[in-house]
């Protein structure tokens, strides 16, 4: 069984957004003699996860394969997301086979990331089928056997990008969705965007995308959500001496708080906090479950929160990173404030 890393050029047309140095005509080639290809998020997926996977699901289907795709948990795919599978192709996670012929696992920073999933790529690899990572997170190990890793590329969707050229697939207004959806976002609705980037979107915008009605999706919440948001805000607090002397805010979502509202409602919360001017940091403890918190931390000035979160236990990139964390909501700003130092 080959352990290949995926190294050449990537297409022209992504190459200033990072897609360098992979060998796409492998995995290419890898997908195009596959007859079943079962593609995976991490859980909880975002827009670039599950936009990544469902836009090279469609591409595949288009090439006559049978495709699915899926992510460990939760049971549901969060509302905002859900317009993104126009084809149907989102199945359960108890609906994966236990030993998929070929695997393309996206946007997963460790197979850890796979959660109840995870046994499907010993279990690929046992069968002697292939598994590919196509990730853009920072120090991904190669738990794959075949794999195009960039972490200098903008969004796990940049790559599949590439990736879609080098199959000669053509975008629709679908695929070109899916992917707008994980550049957007995961370059902070263009706030972390080059010109690279504003190349791609203009392309997929030609391709049919309609930026307004997407931007739209993610920008509506319920009523109850202002109500929400009021509550969390108030309870906010600023530490000026924390990570050096930068700054740190922080808030909490209790479980009382999200009363008509659901845990992606609140995604967006850890933004509103960063907009403070007195702190570099800023980091948003959701609560899940009692005693269990997932940990959202951004950063505008050099303060790398990806080694934060690493250290917590988590991964992401060095201005955007998160964990999960079990205690009270104190416990958990403890840590967070002793990790950065």
């Amino acid at each position: 069984m080959s352990d290949n890393h995926v190294g050449v050029d990537a297409p022209a047309a992504v190459r200033d957004c990072g897609a360098m140095g992979s060998d796409y005509a492998a995995a290419a080639d890898l997908l195009r003699a596959a007859t079943d290809v079962t593609l995976l998020g991490h859980v909880n997926p975002d827009a670039d996860a599950l936009g990544s996977a469902l836009a090279l699901a469609l591409a595949l289907k288009k090439l006559g394969k049978r495709t699915r795709v899926s992510f460990g948990s939760p049971d549901t795919v969060p509302e905002v997301l859900r317009g993104l599978d126009s084809d149907g192709l989102l199945v359960p996670a108890c609906d994966v086979p236990a030993a998929p012929a070929t695997l393309v696992v996206l946007d997963c920073g460790s197979d850890r990331r796979l959660g109840p999933l995870i046994d499907r790529v010993a279990a690929t690899r046992a069968a002697g089928g292939r598994v590919l990572v196509i990730d853009h997170h920072v120090g991904t190990p190669r738990f794959g056997t075949d794999h195009i890793l960039d972490d200098t590329a903008v969004a796990t969707a940049v790559l599949v990008l590439a990736l879609l050229d080098e199959l000669d697939v053509p975008l629709d207004p679908a695929i070109a969705t899916c992917l707008y959806a994980g550049v957007l976002t995961d370059t902070g609705f263009f706030r972390r965007a080059t010109g690279a980037t504003h190349r791609i979107a203009a392309r997929l915008l030609d391709a049919g995308v309609d930026a307004e009605e997407l931007s739209r999706r993610f920008d509506e919440h319920p009523f109850a959500w202002l109500r929400m948001l009021a509550t969390v805000l108030g309870r906010a607090e600023l530490v000026p001496e924390a990570a050096g002397g930068r700054g740190l805010v922080h808030t909490t979502v209790h479980l009382s708080d999200m009363v008509g509202v659901t845990i992606d409602d609140v995604e967006g919360v850890v933004d509103l906090v960063r907009s403070s001017s007195e702190a570099e940091v800023a980091a948003v403890a959701k609560e899940l479950e009692p005693g269990v918190w997932t940990v959202s931390l951004r950063a505008v000035g050099d303060v790398d929160v990806r080694a934060v979160a690493v250290s917590l236990g988590g991964g992401g990139h060095r201005r955007a990173a998160g964990f999960t964390a079990h205690g009270t909501a104190e416990d958990v700003l403890a840590s967070i404030k002793r990790a950065l130092g």
